[in-house]
């Protein structure tokens, strides 16, 4: 059974045969700012609702056109009422007013602000007016759910920073800088990415530029918990990793509680306010499962900090083939998933009711009990919704296609964005896959890149499990096309993965692709990240079925199901995808329109002929390895 000790040393490995060429291979790039764990489930003000907004496709507002610094005519960040300004200086010229800007709903992408911006890329400045509690012996944080694709903040005329990466959270202490009455939180949002970007400009989704989760006001105390991470070992023993920030950190008592479990234990921090608990439950636990997703409220008081989250318990494993759950080989029986809720105009808002709607589709409708959540880390709602209801989760990094694998800044913008994904979520019970990445071009700077990834999710989190969507090669064995997996990253991760669209790219027919073989190691579990087929709801063709009908579609499963139950190290697979998704590179006229149409489900959750094929062959293998 490979353990996370073992994991960890074979990414070493691995990592020391690749290389790293010129990258650092020392020190784990950590997010900026606070880490704060289970942010969505503390207290705070909700400043979702009503901001102003203002495009500036030239960036006037950061930059003069001699690229100094912007003119004050053009200043959306300044702490500065235009319009009193103009009334008493009729020569002041401004080319701006945020307050009188249009109106938006938020959290939401601007594609839906208005037609005009549907496949507008640039920036866009946002702007909320809001009032705010002053507490003197509390700290102030303002937590943004992610922004897309890179955002700069300032609150009151202050800058507080910038973060880059359009999924991950990000934060910023305000403490000192809030007033009470008329606050003035001014956002630089750019949508604009470059080949030096995660994702690069070229990817098969929705740009979705804007403020597109939760952004909030979050008051702690003066020390406060941080960091907590909580999870079972194979032991049967309960992890208590804790991190507490603060001029009062060190030497500080702690106690965390867990009810149902009759745990209560106390202890005191280090000098640099750490704290690594291991403690054996006085009653069973009820391990997390598909079948059983049972969820524990685990709290800690710190000083007069009060901090809980709602966290899973299971373990997870691999053992030659098998993926173990609680120590039980599992099938994963998935399906792939943007973040993109179901509508005919999605924004990509995904509220618990969004995520709940399609992750009981996926469960209830096609019997599945996993989800590729991809490709890029997905909100909290989601993940929170995969935990209440049994769902396991692989989660992803953006890196997708031609990232600038030689750049070691790119590496360490990278190492960040998993990091931040990372430390978000390794609480969730959901989760069991991390991925470094899909379909990238093998070379040499590349594998060190990707090796460098895998190695920092085993120092992150050593006891989940390591994948990426890997490349294939195909050659002729005795007349017979054998699929094999040529790519060296292999050497990197605990769960092999390959897309597969045999049948719709290229030149295969579907009757052939029942006698293909594979060639695949025997020591590691095997998925399918992908597969599918494009087809419109409600398109039909007489004759023999073609490309973008329900019949093309549903055919193509039956093919590439039959392929995969050939296969005997196959421990899951996630077809490619639940729902019909936004992607401007789809224009066939009357077919896509701007839609990526291999869902099973239309936009607005029509089922597919597909669909049911699926979810009989889901049917059959419930129980089963």
């Amino acid at each position: 059974m490979l353990n996370g000790a073992i994991r960890r040393a074979w990414g070493a490995l691995a990592l020391a045969v690749f290389g790293l060429l010129s990258f650092p291979a020392a020190g784990q790039v950590m997010p900026e700012g606070p880490i704060l764990a289970a942010a969505d489930l503390r207290a705070g003000q909700d400043l979702s609702g009503q901001w102003n907004w203002s495009i500036d496709p030239y960036r006037d507002g950061l930059a003069g056109f001699h690229g100094g610094e912007a003119g004050p005519s053009q200043r959306r960040h300044a702490d500065a009422d235009v319009a009193n300004l103009r009334r008493a200086d009729p020569l002041a010229l401004f080319e701006y007013d945020m307050d009188a800007a249009p109106v938006a709903m938020l959290p939401a992408s601007w594609l839906t602000h208005s037609p005009q911006m549907r496949h507008y890329q640039g920036l866009v400045w946002y702007q909320r007016r809001f009032d705010a509690v002053i507490d003197p012996a509390s700290r102030s944080i303002l937590r943004f759910g992610a922004a897309n694709y890179s955002a700069e903040v300032w609150l009151n005329g202050k800058r507080l920073g910038r973060h880059e990466g359009g999924f991950t959270p990000f934060a910023f202490e305000v403490t000192g800088l809030l007033r009470a009455r008329g606050n003035r939180l001014v956002v630089a949002v750019d949508s604009q990415r470059s080949s030096h970007d995660v994702p690069p400009p070229v990817t098969d989704w929705e740009t979705y530029g804007g403020i597109t989760r939760a952004v909030r006001l979050i008051n702690l105390p003066g020390t406060f918990v941080d960091d907590a991470w909580v999870r079972l070992e194979a032991d049967g023993r309960i992890s208590a990793d804790i991190r507490i920030d603060g001029v009062q950190k060190a030497g500080l008592p702690v106690r965390l509680i867990i009810p149902e479990l009759g745990i209560d234990q106390r202890a005191t921090t280090d000098m640099d306010g750490g704290l690594a608990l291991r403690i054996t439950p006085r009653k069973p636990i009820q391990r997390w499962s598909p079948d059983s997703p049972k969820l524990y409220r685990v709290e800690i008081s710190a000083g007069e900090d009060r901090w809980h989250d709602i966290v899973g318990f299971r373990t997870l494993s691999v053992q030659g083939s098998q993926i173990l759950l609680n120590g039980e080989p599992i099938f994963l029986r998935g399906i792939s998933l943007h973040e993109e809720e179901l509508g005919a105009d999605p924004t990509r808002h995904i509220t618990d009711a969004a995520a709940d709607a399609l992750l009981v589709e996926a469960r209830d409708g096609l019997g599945a009990n996993f989800v590729r959540l991809a490709h890029y880390p997905h909100g909290e709602p989601m993940l929170r919704a995969a935990d209440r209801l049994g769902m396991i989760v692989w989660s992803e990094i953006p890196v997708y296609w031609r990232i600038a694998f030689d750049d070691p800044a790119v590496l360490e913008k990278t190492r960040r964005m998993l990091a931040e994904m990372i430390l978000r979520d390794r609480n969730r019970a959901s989760i069991a896959l991390w991925s470094v990445g899909n379909e990238t071009p093998i070379g040499d700077a590349r594998n060190g890149f990707m090796a460098r990834l895998a190695l920092d999710v085993r120092a992150l989190d050593p006891d989940r499990l390591v994948t990426a969507a890997l490349l294939t090669g195909r050659e002729m064995d005795g007349g017979r096309q054998v699929v094999t997996i040529s790519d060296p990253l292999a050497a990197s991760v605990d769960v092999l993965a390959v897309n597969t669209y045999f049948g719709w790219y290229g030149s295969d027919r579907l009757d052939d692709i029942g006698t293909f073989g594979w060639d695949l190691p025997i020591d590691k579990p095997f998925l399918f990240s992908e597969f599918g087929a494009g087809a419109k709801l409600g398109y039909h063709a007489e004759g023999p079925p073609q490309k973008f009908t329900e019949e093309y579609q549903a055919d193509y499963y039956r093919a590439t199901l039959a392929m995969a139950e050939g296969i005997p190290t196959l421990a899951g697979l996630s077809p490619w995808v639940l729902k019909d998704f936004r992607s401007p590179r789809r224009q066939l006229p009357g077919i896509q329109d701007g839609w990526n149409r291999k869902g099973l489900i239309s936009e607005t959750g029509e089922r597919k002929q597909a669909f049911a094929v699926l979810a009989e062959w889901y049917a059959k293998r419930e129980g089963t390895r």
